[in-house]
Formats: C-alpha cells, sequence, structure tokens
C-alpha cells in the first residue's frame, strides 16, 4: 500500500474531524488566554503548527508569509521558528513552481503524528477532568471522547463474512503466557469466526526470539503471524524479517488512536508500524493492600518508600518476605537493571530528552552509546544491592513467573510484575492475594518520575510470507487484534489490554480494578517504552548487563565493577553492529 502512516490516517474523514475540533478547541483555548492574562506571551511554535495541521487538512496552501503571520510573533522571530521548526524535521518546504524560487510549507509525518496522538489524549484527559453531563446521540456527541470513553459494551466477535482460504489453516507462533495460552483455549471460537483452523505453537522468550529469527532464513515462512516482544522490533525490521504494517493492510482497519500511545508507538521503526499490539502489558508493583493496611503504610511512591515498607514487612521467621523481582541471570535480571535504571531517570542508551521522558523515534538513523557506567546506573545498582535484603533466599534463581508465584501464595509482601502474570493471583479464590492487590507504578528514585514500563508483544506478518497468504493472514490478525478479541480474552482470564475501548467496557472494568489502574498511567503519561530502547542490539544489551550484575548480586565483584564490564561489552556489541 505505500505511504506513511500519519498521512494515511490524517486522510481519513473521522481522524479529519477529531484533529480539526482539537485544533479549534486549542485555537479558542489560546485566544482566551490572551485575553484572560495580561503579561500573556504567544506560543510561535503552537500557533504555527495549529495553522499549518488545520491548512493541511482543509487541502489550503501554505506559503512562509502565511505561516509566519499566524505565529503572532514579530516577523524576524517567526522567521528564525520556522526555520527551527524545519531543521527539527517538522515542516517540509516543496517547490510551487519548476524554477524552485517560491515553495509552500507542509507538515511532516512527524508533526502530523504527534497532533493525532495529542487528539487522542485532549479527548482522555477532558473526559478525565471533566463531567459531561449532557449526553446527545448526535455525532457531535463523541467531542473529546464524551461518548467513547462512555460506558459502551465491546460486542461479541463476529463470522467473518467470507471464510479464510488458507491452505492448512492460520499459522501462528506466539509466546507461552497466560494471554495467549487464553488465545488457544479459545481456538474453536475463533476457528468459527475465521472459517478456518488455527495451528499456534508457543514458546518461551529465548526461544520464540530464536524460532522467529530461524524462520527468517527459510524461502517461505512457516507462519502467517508471529507474536514478537517490543524490543525485538528494531532489530527484527533491520534483519528484513517484518512486513511493514501498512504493507500489509488498511491500517484504518485496525484503530490507531484507540491503543495506547506507548504500546502502539512502541511497535514503530523509522516512522513506520510493524505489528499490532497484542498485548501492552506494564510492569507494576503489586503489593497487599491488607498487609500495608494492618503496618499503617501508604503504597510506595519512592524507591526509599519501597525499602522502608520492604523493611518493615519482612518476616522470614514467619515465611514471608518484602519483596519479589526478577534475579535470575542474564535475560530476566538484565530487564530489572533497565527499568531501575528507569526509575532513577535514565536510560540505558543516550537517547535525547523529550517530554515524558526520552526520545525514541529516531533510533534507526541516529547514533547512539550504552550509558550503563553511570552514576544513575551506580544508583540503581545500589538499589538492587539494598532489595536483596528483603528478598527470599532463593532470589537469585527468580524470573518471570517464580516472582509471582510465592507473591499468589501470600508469602511475599511486594512484587514487581507485569499485569500479564496477575491471573496467577486475580483468579484464585484461595490466594491471600486475590482481592487484596493494589498496582501503582515503579516507585522513582530521587528527582524522577513514576514510570510504568511498558511490555507486551505485537503480532506482526514475516516479511517472506508466501504472497498468496498475505490478504488471509492481514484479515486474521485484525481480528486477533480487535477489541472483540480483546474482551474476549480478558473474559477468559487475560489481564492485559492494549485498547482504550476494551477498558472503558462495563464489564471489563467489573472484572479487575487493573485496567483503571493502567488506564490512569496512560493517561498520565506513565506509560512508557523508553526503559527498553527498540534498537538491534538490546537483547545483547539486556543479556550483557543481566550476567555481570548477577556476579555483583552474588558478592563476586563490586557495583562499580560490574557496570564497568557491562558498559565496555555493550560498547563493543554497538561498535561491532555499526561496522
Amino acid at each position: 500500500m505505500g505511504g506513511s502512516s500519519a498521512q494515511t490516517l490524517a486522510s481519513s474523514p473521522q481522524a479529519k474531524t477529531e484533529i480539526l475540533q482539537a485544533i479549534s478547541f486549542l485555537k479558542d483555548f489560546d485566544d482566551e488566554l490572551e485575553d484572560v492574562v495580561e503579561v500573556y506571551a504567544p506560543n510561535p511554535y503552537f500557533r504555527m503548527s495549529l495553522h499549518l495541521i488545520r491548512s493541511h487538512l482543509e487541502a489550503k496552501t501554505v506559503t512562509p508569509t502565511s505561516l509566519i503571520g499566524a505565529a503572532g510573533v514579530p516577523y524576524a522571530t517567526a522567521a528564525r521558528r520556522v526555520k527551527e521548526m524545519i531543521e527539527a524535521g517538522l515542516v517540509e518546504q516543496r517547490p510551487r513552481t519548476r524554477t524552485g524560487k517560491t515553495f509552500s510549507i507542509h507538515p511532516s509525518d512527524k508533526l502530523l503524528e504527534s497532533w493525532m496522538q495529542l487528539t487522542g489524549r485532549l479527548k482522555r484527559l477532558a473526559q478525565k477532568n471533566f463531567e459531561f453531563s449532557e449526553r446527545r446521540a448526535d455525532a457531535s456527541d463523541y467531542y473529546f471522547g464524551s461518548s467513547y470513553m462512555a460506558a459502551r459494551s465491546i460486542p461479541p466477535l463476529q463470522v467473518l463474512p467470507e471464510p479464510l482460504k488458507l491452505a492448512g489453516g492460520v499459522r501462528v507462533l506466539v509466546h507461552g503466557d497466560p494471554t495467549f495460552m487464553v488465545m488457544d483455549a479459545l481456538k474453536r471460537q475463533f476457528e468459527q469466526a475465521l472459517g478456518a483452523p488455527i495451528h499456534q505453537r508457543a514458546f518461551s522468550i529465548d526461544r520464540l526470539h530464536e524460532e522467529v529469527l530461524r524462520n527468517a532464513e527459510r524461502k517461505t515462512s512457516r507462519y502467517d503471524i508471529v507474536a514478537v516482544d517490543l524490543p525485538w522490533i528494531g532489530e527484527l525490521v533491520s534483519k528484513g524479517i517484518l512486513m511493514p504494517l501498512d504493507d500489509a493492510l488498511d491500517l484504518n482497519r485496525v484503530d490507531p488512536a484507540d491503543f495506547h500511545t506507548a504500546g502502539w508507538k512502541a511497535t514503530h521503526w523509522g516512522g513506520r508500524p510493524y505489528g499490532v499490539p497484542a498485548q501492552t502489558t506494564p510492569e507494576l508493583l503489586f503489593y497487599r493492600k491488607d498487609l500495608f493496611a494492618e503496618a499503617g503504610l501508604e503504597p510506595p511512591a519512592t524507591t526509599e518508600d519501597l525499602l522502608n515498607a520492604a523493611r518493615a514487612l519482612h518476616d522470614p521467621a514467619q515465611g514471608r518476605y518484602g519483596i519479589a523481582w526478577n534475579a535470575a541471570r542474564g535475560t530476566a535480571l538484565g530487564h530489572t537493571f533497565l527499568m531501575t535504571l528507569a526509575d532513577f531517570g535514565q536510560p540505558v542508551l543516550d537517547l535525547p530528552a523529550a517530554a515524558g521522558g526520552y526520545d525514541t523515534d529516531s533510533l534507526d538513523k541516529a547514533a547512539y552509546r550504552a550509558q550503563i557506567d553511570t552514576e544513575a546506573g551506580l544508583t540503581a545498582a545500589e538499589y538492587l544491592m539494598a532489595l536483596l535484603d528483603y528478598s527470599p533466599p532463593y532470589i537469585l534463581s527468580m524470573s518471570w513467573y517464580e516472582r509471582v508465584r510465592p507473591y499468589a501464595a501470600g508469602n511475599i509482601a511486594m512484587a514487581y510484575g507485569y499485569t500479564l502474570l496477575a491471573p496467577y493471583f486475580e483468579l484464585d479464590k484461595s490466594s491471600p492475594a486475590c482481592g487484596n492487590t493494589g498496582y501503582v507504578p515503579h516507585p522513582s528514585g530521587p528527582g524522577a518520575s513514576p514510570i510504568a514500563p511498558v511490555g507486551g508483544y505485537a503480532m506482526g506478518i514475516p516479511a517472506n510470507i508466501t504472497p498468496e497468504r498475505l490478504s488471509d493472514a492481514a484479515d486474521a490478525l485484525i481480528m486477533f487484534t480487535s477489541p472483540e478479541a480483546q474482551k474476549l480474552y480478558i473474559q477468559n482470564g487475560s489481564r492485559t489490554n492494549p485498547r482504550y475501548s476494551v477498558s472503558a467496557d462495563p464489564e471489563v472494568r467489573r472484572s479487575s480494578s487493573i485496567f483503571e489502574a493502567v488506564d490512569g498511567m496512560s493517561w498520565r503519561d506513565e506509560l512508557q517504552f523508553w526503559p527498553r530502547p527498540p534498537v538491534p542490539e538490546i537483547s545483547d544489551i539486556i543479556r550483557i548487563c543481566g550476567e555481570e550484575l548477577h556476579d555483583m548480586l552474588r558478592g563476586l565483584v563490586s557495583p562499580k565493577e560490574a557496570l564497568r564490564k557491562a558498559q565496555q561489552r555493550a560498547d563493543a556489541i554497538i561498535e561491532n553492529k555499526s561496522d
């Protein structure tokens, strides 16, 4: 299909209407501010962006003069700001004549995509902060998402008008986690909806990575759809393993604006999407609300709060420990370190700062280096050493599921865990944690903000799929990731959800407090995926950190020595792959 995803989405009638509504509101609001605040200074970037996006959607030509006129500041100042916007890749110039002496101004894909995301956030912020007392059945009730976020029930899964004609059925490769296992348990229902048999293979995270790479070496793909961990996107795209999503299907069919912003953005590389979020599962802190209440403790907001709570609730003599976390050697501990580093305000790569955290949009073009052996790295490493004092004795072999099972059994007061693991205690009526668990973002270090590092999987189509299977594979992918399917997964035990519309469903909200909690984190921009930037080397960097810091936790090396070794090995990996 080609074309940029931003241009394609912005051209749809609904997207145009929503963005124009947002622009109209912001323009009026800016005018009101200017009238109310006597010392108000116009923001030329903001005003020129409003003018540029509106003109683009209304198919009106923008000249340098008209753009400068919209800035509301002196000519020379506005001209400098236009130049800065061009240099930042927000504005494009196109010749209007053969001589190229005159040109028109257009918003870049980067600016269009930013405004589309802003439109979605404005809707959610308006719904969160204002009461919409008057509901109308007409389209205007959709304004800023009032009808969208109203209690609206997702309908059941619908049968396709025409059954799929995939020879041998739909072949899917997934991760062996609770959500994908629910999908497997519902196989007969999906087979009826698709009109074709489904063959699903599930692997552990490391074996899944190996199988995705192995499948790419085959002449034709063994699978129609593959699930990929979000940090792998850069590696798989750079190796030509995944097909661009906008080459496989019409993006409007998956409704990108319905996805949590961080989850949808995490599927992109080089400005194009390469999968549809199947799970958006942030890592949170689970804590026992009953134990905290008995001890008179508040939910931890900072790393210091967490250590104090862990100390107060740690009682090995009674078989109870303060905290559980991923500390097994390699990939498990490596993930923990990257997320802990983010808790202290630093990414593992030297990413440029941006609103809400750090910018990952240009990783396909910009040079980058690892930053592990840093002051924040040392603070994070020392924090992990401090956690050892309040962890179970088997902590150094604890990984993904092992950290939640003892929490579910009542042996742990707090646990870092992905929301996809919540069924282990939420669905077990005999678990002391069932109905007694609170969910908060990662407690933050001094000077940092709370974040909920986004994990999960996207479902994509292999680049080496047989061409005649592509269209039906795309139809199956759309169904597997649809709101109807996501609700079905949740009704059958899943605790992950990538879509706002599903979180707003009354039945979904009643099923678990986790969905409302995650929605709140998304509104507050606490869902972030920059802690594990999806560069091609990220899997190796994670493994290296997990190996070197495991030696630190075992007491074989000091924190400084572990960080020094991890930094050297990560530098070598990045340098070798850039040669």
